[in-house]
């Protein structure tokens, strides 16, 4: 494995400390994206540049999950956000009240959509900013098969979509 499949690595799964320490021993030359993973050795790092970049995230990477908000008996949205306390303060603000739970999922967690299967991480490239709406689940009650309702997306049209079990 070479280091640029690990730092590649880091944004997709926004490892922003581990991302900020390669950036930093590349651009001191320490190692190159061409070499083994292997010469990856974090204690050729300058530890103080390497934490003042990680504060300056000077990568752009944000941390953010998928969070399951409870609206009622049986309809839930889903939120990506950087926390499940933005996530309920997203959800108060646009619906005016407070959800009735509030719980992460993991992002890669697949759902059908369509004809296909999207994971929620993969989802996520969809939209632009955060915290933001990724769509709705309807819960069936009595026997009856789960029913979505739709997922918005970024250009807020409805899709179909469906959990993959």
């Amino acid at each position: 494995m070479l280091v640029k499949d690990v730092y590649l690595d880091c944004f997709r799964f926004e490892e922003s400390t581990l991302a900020h320490y390669i950036y930093h021993l590349l651009a001191e030359k320490k190692i190159t994206l061409g070499d083994n993973i292997s010469k990856l050795d974090l204690k050729q790092a300058d530890h103080q540049k390497a934490a003042e970049i990680i504060q300056q995230n000077v990568l752009g990477i944000y941390k953010s999950g998928i969070y399951s908000l409870k609206m009622n008996r049986t309809v839930f949205v889903f939120i990506y956000a950087c926390s499940q306390e933005e996530a309920i303060r997203f959800y108060t603000q646009t619906f005016r009240k407070r959800p009735l739970n509030c719980r992460e999922y993991p992002l890669e967690f697949q759902l059908a959509r369509g004809n296909g299967v999207i994971s929620f991480r993969d989802m996520k490239k969809e939209f632009k900013s955060f915290p933001a709406i990724a769509g709705y689940f309807m819960k069936r009650s009595g026997g009856q098969k789960n029913q979505e309702i739709g997922a918005i997306g970024p250009k807020s049209r409805m899709k179909e979509w469906n959990y993959k079990k």
